[in-house]
């Protein structure tokens, strides 16, 4: 399979975590560029299995990185850590908006398991049921 064209279904839901993080953290740093402590940390885990995942993230050309060195999402990996904080965003919205849920902290749980599970065109179909329920 050409690595290049990974889809969200190629990609493990641990990768999907750390993309997600690696973006998150990037997006306050100058450059984009994040360190294995700082993964380590917002993820609850010891710096030596993070440096596992990011050999299979290189692997798979959804970073740059070089051991005992900074990282950065590749063009791909920022689409699918994108693609996973847009759907996170829609699934939190929907369940309270939609569902009404109140409990702040099971939409998140609930969010965050979910988005992983979604593609781009459920993705977009659920954007367009969101617009127009809301309206």
């Amino acid at each position: 399979k050409n690595k290049a064209n990974l889809s969200i279904y190629d990609v493990p839901e641990t990768y999907q975590r750390y993309l997600c993080e690696i973006y998150a953290i990037s997006l306050t740093k100058k450059g984009a560029w994040v360190n294995n402590k700082e993964i380590a940390e917002k993820l609850n885990v010891n710096p030596a299995s993070v440096s596992g995942i990011l050999y299979k993230l290189k692997e798979n050309n959804l970073i740059v990185w070089k051991p005992r060195s900074p990282i950065r999402l590749t063009k791909e990996g920022k689409q699918i850590a994108k693609h996973l904080g847009e759907t996170k965003a829609l699934l939190e919205i929907f369940f309270k908006e939609v569902l009404k849920i109140k409990d702040i902290k099971l939409i998140k749980e609930l969010s965050c398991e979910m988005e992983h599970h979604i593609s781009i065109e459920v993705k977009i179909k659920f954007q367009e049921f969101l617009n127009s329920y809301l309206k």
